[in-house]
């Protein structure tokens, strides 16, 4: 949105060309002016000399607190530039240059090749000569001046801090004269004043040093960026609590409850987050034991809902107590999908052949596994939008979830694609047909990261005992609910009950990417009466489980201490991806568990009165601090 100065300067030179009755209106004059607006705005003093006046004739300041200036009646000196060299008008100061800068060389070029005809040696130069090496050094060195080229002004003009910005200038009320100067002018009467706005009060909590006080004020006076603080200070404890109170000052809101200290800002940086002001504390409570396949897991799980936990954990004592459930993977494989383009639709056809015929696979692995010792490529799908080709790549990726490791295999296969289809343009090394992040049936049906399943058959007695509900209602509910309901909505992946509850709140205790939630969460929830209708038998289908046990924030000492618990931190030494793999069932486990639990709430009626019991909080918010 730009600044009430920015539409201020609009305005006012807006009417003050259109007032001004000597104006020439030809189309190659504001041509010259759009041009040469960037270079006259350097001619401008500086700020310190410059503030605005109002109607009444008082000073009128940004909003932003900045010291008065002092008075001075005298003229200030503007800061020499490029374009000041000669006392003209800018384009014909420009026309003199270029037309000095292209005659010396000539004369110079001239001069040289006559010299060598003549075996004249070259050092020797003539006055006319010498005068005209220094011309085509003043003429070039203008020239790389004019045309924005900063470090040459460095070295022509003295060094300065005030270079003109609209957005930080004390005067909004600048209109272009007739030799393309910026000059003031009082505002015109039918404009309002500007008002000020609200200043917070700075919020200032006294730090350890001097030396860290003059870094805030660099910080919030923006000489020092605050995303450098890591590597300017080389400590990242100290930088995260300098950019914080930098944070409290330039806003005037207080971060009090945000903790910053016992957490390891060593351990993020340049992988997990970047310009840190602290954590955010989010309880983790244990679900389980959940039984599956034979062992047993304490599942932690991450979440401000109150009675998920709960719930959890009475599905995974209903399955306990019914011998445990079973989960088998279908497949492990993580996708990527560029998108390239050609001419003609007919040559983005003969690539797609070519990359599905099974007698060109083999050399697509070669090149495609080089990216990494676990990276292995599985197949290559591809789907045509008229000359756009989508390029869908699944490979294993060991126990990392993976997608680095995948992109990376796509670009040498795209680089090998190069040499023989030298007119394929690669638009993107992502072209959504992957699909990450984001809903899509091609997740849905084919699969990404690891597909599984798990199951698990609930007694008669233990369904009435402890899920106080029947065989009956439950199968009805799934039927009407998780099957037809999410029909009825439309629904792309949700046919369950609260299947992302769950694998959100294992991702974040665990290290995951939590926006990989939305297609890990596709689930298919299916529960059937089983040995002649007593007992229940419910199933969760899961085919893009995206986790990964090494990698991104599965290293940090919170995140890998909840994957040690459940027995899968880190690499598997003996087996590659075997304990990323294990991860996935455990989510799989622990959603059916979620979806056994809650489905038995809403047959009993019972799922608004736990919630009203355990997830409402009796303290007065109203005196919480804003």
């Amino acid at each position: 949105m730009p600044s009430i100065y920015s539409q201020a300067l609009s305005t006012t030179t807006t009417r003050a060309i259109t007032a001004r009755p000597n104006f020439p209106e030809s189309k190659t004059r504001f041509k010259f002016i759009r041009r040469n607006i960037r270079m006259d705005s350097r001619r401008l003093p500086p700020k310190s000399s410059r503030t605005t006046s109002s109607n009444d004739g008082g000073p009128l300041h940004h909003h932003q607190k900045r010291p008065a200036p002092s008075v001075d009646n005298r003229s200030p000196s503007p800061t020499p530039k490029a374009s000041d060299a000669l006392p003209l008008p800018l384009y014909l100061t420009n026309a003199i240059f270029f037309t000095l800068f292209f005659s010396v060389a000539y004369y110079l070029l001239h001069r040289w090749r006559e010299k060598i005809r003549d075996s004249t040696p070259l050092h020797v130069v003539t006055f006319p000569e010498i005068a005209a090496i220094v011309s085509l050094m003043a003429s070039f060195i203008y020239l790389l001046g004019f045309f924005g080229i900063d470090f040459v002004q460095s070295f022509i003009t003295r060094p300065s801090h005030d270079t003109w910005d609209l957005e930080d200038t004390a005067n909004p009320n600048y209109l272009i004269n007739e030799d393309h100067r910026l000059v003031t002018c009082p505002p015109p009467a039918n404009v309002p004043p500007i008002s000020k706005l609200p200043n917070p009060e700075p919020i200032i909590t006294p730090l350890a040093s001097v030396e860290d006080e003059e870094i805030v004020k660099s910080v919030t006076e923006g000489t020092l960026p605050s995303y450098s603080l890591e590597s300017k200070l080389g400590d990242c404890k100290r930088a995260a609590v300098i950019r914080r109170e930098a944070l409290q000052r330039t806003t005037g809101r207080s971060l009090e409850g945000l903790p910053i200290e016992g957490f390891d800002y060593d351990s993020i940086l340049g992988q997990c987050c970047e310009m840190p002001v602290g954590y955010v504390q989010i309880p983790v409570g244990i679900a389980g034991p959940l039984l599956l396949n034979g062992m047993e897991y304490m599942v932690p799980m991450a979440t401000t809902e109150g009675c998920l936990v709960a719930s959890t954990n009475r599905g995974c004592k209903a399955m306990y107590a019914s011998g445990g459930a079973t989960s088998v993977v279908l497949a492990d494989g993580m996708t990527r999908a560029p998108v390239v383009r050609f001419e003609t639709a007919k040559r983005a056809s003969e690539l797609k052949l070519f990359l599905e015929d099974p007698d060109n696979f083999d050399t697509f692995s070669i090149v495609f596994n080089r990216s990494s010792r676990f990276a292995r490529l599985q197949g290559i799908k591809c789907s045509m939008a008229g000359k756009n080709l989508y390029m869908r790549f699944k490979c294993s990726t060991g126990d990392a979830m993976g997608m680095n490791m995948v992109s990376k295999g796509v670009q040498n296969v795209l680089d090998f694609l190069q040499n023989d289809f030298h007119d394929m343009e690669v638009i993107g090394i992502s072209g959504n047909f992957c699909s990450d992040k984001k809903p899509a049936a091609v997740n849905w049906i084919e699969g990404r990261g690891k597909s599984v399943v798990c199951e698990a058959i609930i007694r008669e007695e233990i369904v009435k005992k402890v899920l106080k509900t029947s065989v009956a209602s439950l199968v009805e509910l799934n039927m009407l609910k998780n099957l037809a309901g999410s029909a009825v909505a439309g629904a792309l992946g949700g046919f369950n009950a609260h299947a992302s509850n769950i694998v959100s709140a294992i991702f974040i205790a665990t290290g995951q990417d939590p926006a990989q939630n939305i297609e890990s969460s596709h689930c298919i929830t299916m529960m059937e009466a089983v040995n002649n209708g007593k007992d229940l038998h419910i199933s969760v289908t899961m085919p893009s489980i995206e986790v990964g046990t090494v990698g991104g924030g599965t290293q940090l000492a919170s995140q890998s201490a909840c994957l040690n618990l459940l027995g899968v931190k880190g690499a598997s030494k003996g087996s590659p991806g075997s304990n990323s793999r294990l991860l996935a069932t455990i989510v799989a486990g622990s959603v059916l568990a979620g979806e056994l639990s809650l489905m038995a709430a809403i047959a009993q009626g019972q799922l608004v009165k736990s919630h009203m019991k355990y997830n409402r909080s009796s303290k007065d918010i109203s005196k919480a601090a804003s």
